[in-house]
């Protein structure tokens, strides 16, 4: 039997609750975003007179203002987005415990064990539409289907405030005309790649052999046939499940352009204490460092290294970012943003041998040291305790990089090693 699959996306969710905040955006073209004047950031979403005028989620700030000169940036308040994405689950509570979050704004639900209850999917559909757009004042479009990457579809298919039903009887004619690059996990590449094959449409993937798609692109060729031919059985997860904790980085647009090591060394600090002061938040250590850097130009390069012993301390953190920063990086134009991130963590409480080099006192006052600027930030504000370095550039340090500013990232749709079709395929020996 079916299963019955919703996936609801709300509409232009951070611009939706801007406005519903502050009436004056109904009618001008408006984007949540960055700080203009300090370049943080890119457009995180615009409403539809904005999107009708050029602008695009992920485009920079100033690119949003040369294709929308009146465009009204308003900047992000994560916590009021949080508050409203807890009340929208909250609905769909009452219909399934089976809830998937995909970021803030969207989340798969198995309905299947209340159709004899609450009645069919786009029944329930309409139901949760009805109800979130009642109480919460947002919109959602709502996709049906009895998988989840054709719920997805569904939910892209028609906006704003609609619901599709891809089911077994329509989905031929419905989704396989639609481009190959609306599926799950088919970006640019991947659907350039295709196209190269003369691949254009879902229908056409799903016609395709997979045998040549797994020699081109590997298990992912499998996946994108099982994504275009309905096969995926990936189960929603239950509600308050996430996936393993895999690594904690941190990175920033600087407020303006850096232009030596010294500029770089800040900001790697700043960085630094925000990962390092989050590692430890989650009782993690990591063995792995890893910075990430891109140019005025948008040029991007990176390095990890593995280290000896796990740490979750700033000033080590910082000093091996600042050493691979010196082995990928020889300043051929200045920098625009610079990340690090810490990975392969471990439990702190996990004894290790520390190197005949390092000095355990040493180590120990150092995260002392740490602990106590944790402990002034978290009662007067992270500003409250600084290193000496800050004091070099007051308009570079005045960046707080705080965990409390971070974005928040929706989750790979691989990240749990669910089972899916795909995965059949492979064992097929196809």
């Amino acid at each position: 039997m079916d299963r019955t699959i919703l996936h609801s996306d709300c509409n232009c969710y951070y611009a939706s609750v801007e406005m519903l905040h502050q009436p004056k955006l109904w009618d001008i073209p408006m984007a949540v975003g960055g700080d203009p004047e300090a370049r943080h950031g890119i457009i995180l979403t615009a409403n539809y007179i904005a999107k009708r005028r050029g602008v695009k989620t992920g485009m920079a700030l100033w690119q949003a203002r040369q294709v929308c000169p009146e465009i009204t940036f308003v900047p992000p308040r994560m916590d009021l987005y949080i508050k409203f994405s807890r009340m929208i689950r909250e609905i769909y509570s009452e219909y399934t415990d089976l809830i998937e979050p995909f970021g803030l704004d969207e989340a798969w639900l198995d309905t299947s064990g209340s159709c004899s209850v609450k009645g069919d999917g786009m029944r329930i559909a309409k139901e949760i539409s009805g109800r979130i757009k009642k109480e919460i004042g947002i919109t959602v479009s709502v996709g049906v289907s009895w998988n989840k990457i054709y719920a997805k579809l569904g939910s892209d298919y028609k906006k704003p405030d609609a619901i599709t039903e891809f089911s077994r009887q329509n989905y031929r004619e419905k989704a396989f005309p639609l481009p190959a690059g609306d599926l799950l996990y088919v970006g640019r590449s991947t659907q350039r790649k295709l196209h190269n094959l003369g691949i254009t449409t879902i229908g056409e993937l799903a016609g395709t052999d997979p045998a040549l798609l797994q020699r081109i692109f590997g298990k992912v060729g499998l996946m994108l046939y099982a994504f275009a031919a309905g096969l995926d059985e990936t189960p929603v997860s239950p509600e308050h499940t996430e996936a393993p904790v895999k690594s904690i980085g941190n990175s920033t647009t600087t407020p303006r352009d850096l232009t030596c090591d010294e500029d770089v060394k800040l900001v790697l600090y700043l960085l630094s204490e925000s990962v390092a002061k989050r590692c430890r938040e989650n009782g993690f250590a990591g063995q792995v460092i890893e910075i990430y850097v891109r140019d005025n130009e948008l040029y991007s390069v990176g390095r990890q290294r593995k280290i000896a012993v796990p740490t979750n301390i700033s000033h080590e953190i910082e000093a091996v970012a600042m050493e691979l920063f010196h082995e990928v990086y020889h300043w051929h134009r200045p920098i625009r943003s610079i990340g690090v991130r810490v990975a392969d963590l471990k439990p702190e409480s996990i004894p290790w041998q520390i190197s005949l080099f390092q000095s355990p006192e040493q180590r120990e006052k150092l995260l002392a040291a740490d602990r106590a600027a944790d402990d002034i930030r978290r009662r007067f504000g992270f500003h409250a305790v600084q290193r000496g370095i800050m004091y070099c550039d007051r308009y570079l340090s005045s960046l707080n990089a705080s965990a409390d500013d971070h974005m928040i990232h929706p989750h790979s749709y691989l990240e749990r090693g669910n089972r899916t079709g795909a995965e059949k395929i492979l064992h097929l020996n196809v």
